[in-house]
């Protein structure tokens, strides 16, 4: 009888998954047919039961991703430049709208720091503060590694993805983490394999203490699979004060008693944040529909 153990899927290709064990050895396994006759198929990022020969079962995931195709992901560090190119809040609760949909943890990162003065800094870090309630905000410079021990912390014994807007410096993070990916401006999607996808190749990365996906992650703001009526559950903020709102289906738009238009004019909800929430909203309901989020 084969010793069963347990470990994770950190690369597949061709049929073929790598799966490594708590004592960080690497098997290279196939699914049992069952696997295929059930129409279930294993994902980088599963939690699996193998043993020497095929892998036998697969644990429940945390989440379960077809863009990129990866499961049991832990959190997405969302990269913005506060400079080259500027910062845009409208990009960044448009890319965490997507992320927290995803049933994912975003980690806000700020790159290109020693690019502003002080004054601009201090200006932008003060609006941030408001997000700092609900999410963890790293400022990094790949020049002066500022930030660098704060995302290595973050990181540590997480499968994390990379998301944010082109030019953001996320391959100067990548590199600063991982010298050995030696990655070239705009050139992430060919360092980490994503040429490859075509065979379906998909692998976890070493990252820090942690893994990173070999994919840029949610890099594309596509809203083509939401309602715009769902778009307020991915909004931390509003959670607790939607309670009191005086319609429970309240989309905060434009009903009577909408206790989270109460709140941004009282100051009480970033007012640039109501307004990006309401630019998506918008944004969703103009759009052609195509499919629901739940018939994928």
């Amino acid at each position: 009888m084969c010793l069963e153990k347990e470990g994770k899927i950190i690369k597949s290709i061709g049929g073929l998954y790598s799966v490594i064990d708590e004592s960080k050895v690497i098997y290279v396994l196939k699914p049992l047919g069952v696997f295929r006759h059930k129409n279930i198929q294993p994902k980088v990022g599963d939690f699996v039961i193998f043993n020497e020969d095929s892998i036998i079962d697969i644990k429940d995931r945390s989440n379960d991703l077809y863009r990129p195709f990866i499961a049991n992901v832990d959190q997405a560090l969302l990269v913005n430049s506060a400079k080259q190119p500027d910062f845009s809040f409208l990009l960044l609760d448009k890319f965490l709208t997507i992320i927290e949909a995803n049933n994912i943890k975003p980690i806000i990162i700020i790159t290109k720091v020693d690019l502003m003065s002080e004054e601009e800094l201090n200006k932008l870090k003060s609006k941030l503060k408001y997000y700092e309630k609900f999410y963890k905000v790293i400022y990094f410079s790949s020049k002066t590694k500022e930030g660098l021990t704060e995302v290595l912390d973050i990181s540590r014994d997480k499968v994390n993805v990379l998301s944010g807007q082109t030019g953001a410096g996320k391959s100067s993070l990548l590199n600063t983490i991982n010298p050995e990916l030696n990655i070239e401006t705009n050139e992430i999607s060919k360092a980490l394999g994503r040429g490859k996808h075509t065979t379906r190749h998909v692998e976890l990365i070493s990252f820090g203490e942690g893994f990173i996906a070999d994919t840029p992650g949610f890099s594309k703001l596509e809203f083509v699979d939401f309602q715009a009526d769902e778009i307020r559950y991915y909004f931390p903020d509003f959670f607790e004060l939607a309670k009191g709102c005086r319609f429970y289906e309240c989309t905060h738009i434009h009903e009577p008693g909408c206790r989270i238009i109460e709140a941004v004019n009282k100051g009480e909800i970033l007012r640039e944040r109501y307004d990006d929430y309401k630019f998506i909203f918008n944004e969703i309901k103009l759009q052609k529909p195509r499919y629901r989020r739940d018939e994928k």
